[in-house]
């Protein structure tokens, strides 16, 4: 987390994730993301929604064309 890295709330990073509140409280509680305590708010840093996602892209494969497989 840099010192000029925005806070986020929970209600944020599911609107940025495009998920529900729930998945992003889940990742909170299985503590699959960076998170800050602040009193008892919880506040997650930018950054660590794109290491999340940076994290977690799976890149596509390329497939051979089917005419050069090999029949089973």
């Amino acid at each position: 987390m840099t010192t000029t890295d925005r806070l986020l709330t929970v209600n944020q990073v599911a609107e940025r994730l495009g998920t529900g509140v729930r998945f992003a409280r889940r990742l909170i509680e299985e503590r699959r993301i960076t998170f800050v305590k602040v009193g008892r708010h919880v506040r997650i840093p930018e950054s660590a929604i794109e290491t999340y996602v940076t994290a977690n892209t799976v890149e596509p494969i390329t497939l051979r064309p089917m005419s050069l497989r090999r029949a089973a």
